[in-house]
């Protein structure tokens, strides 16, 4: 039997550390701030592109591996005789998936694209499950059963930091910026279908802990919980916070708290934080 490989993009929030362990490879999206480009995770970090960002009057742009790169990496793993399941964020927020569907059908190699329908950690359910079973032996078609079902037992739940980035981006104006942040306003978006949808909004960090705590109980009540993760950019305090209520009423103890990619970041605007979480 063929042994399968792992691909993925830079939008998924693991460690270099769990690329080497899982066997993964990496494909990273591009950034573009202030005339200058940087692979995303490669050659800026967080911490430099939120202090870019917050000095820049436009909102940074971020774009999709192009086919070539992904043909590259398809027919390189390829050459052992290898087949590739390569795992991407949502097509609804990115042509990511697309850009790996058009190399696909070029490569010398079998290669199955996935859209994971979402983005980060909940993206990294579906990688890091793949990579364990693509090790234990399991075909294509049972990794990617395996894969709709993480899927479709998977939530994310984004809190909004500040409306900058939304008003860099044009989608609202800076009167009603101006007024969400004298409100203290914090927008909650879920990512339903691949698509980020509003859900809510909170004035107070602890109003965010009491929503995202509800949502996780309706979701998970009677289930099996496999996995909890958060990220932030530059939104700490009220991810631990939100976390150290979660670990309270679920009992995982093993709720990993990260630093989010640049790409995520100029979505969602810094002061974001997520919760991902998935079931059976």
């Amino acid at each position: 039997m063929n042994k399968v490989k792992i691909v993925t993009d830079s939008t998924v929030d693991m460690t270099p550390e769990e690329f080497e362990h899982y066997g993964i490879t990496m494909v990273p999206l591009s950034i573009y701030i202030d005339g200058e480009t940087f692979l995303d995770k490669v050659e800026i970090e967080q911490e430099e592109f939120l202090r870019r960002m917050n000095r820049s009057k436009e909102l940074p742009k971020s774009s999709q591996p192009a086919v070539g790169t992904f043909l590259e990496v398809y027919n390189e793993l390829g050459k052992d005789g290898s087949e590739i399941i390569s795992i991407h964020m949502t097509g609804g927020m990115s042509g990511t998936v697309r850009s790996a569907e058009t190399a696909a059908g070029m490569a010398d190699a079998k290669v199955t694209v996935f859209d994971s329908q979402f983005i980060s950690k909940a993206m990294s359910f579906q990688v890091i499950e793949a990579a364990k079973m693509a090790n234990e032996g399991k075909s294509v078609e049972e990794i990617m059963k395996r894969l709709e079902t993480i899927r479709s037992q998977t939530s994310l739940i984004i809190v909004i930091g500040t409306l900058d980035n939304l008003v860099k981006g044009g989608r609202i104006g800076k009167v009603s910026a101006f007024i969400g942040s004298l409100l203290h306003i914090k927008p909650i978006a879920r990512v339903e279908q691949g698509v980020l949808n509003p859900i809510s909004k909170a004035r107070s960090q602890s109003q965010v802990v009491k929503f995202i705590t509800k949502k996780f109980l309706e979701d998970t009540q009677g289930k099996e919980i496999k996995g909890v993760g958060y990220v932030h950019a530059n939104g700490f305090e009220m991810a631990d916070k939100s976390r150290q209520a979660i670990t309270e009423i679920s009992g995982v103890q093993d709720i990993k708290l990260e630093a989010t990619t640049a790409v995520v970041s100029t979505h969602t605007g810094e002061g974001a934080m997520a919760i991902m979480y998935y079931w059976d």
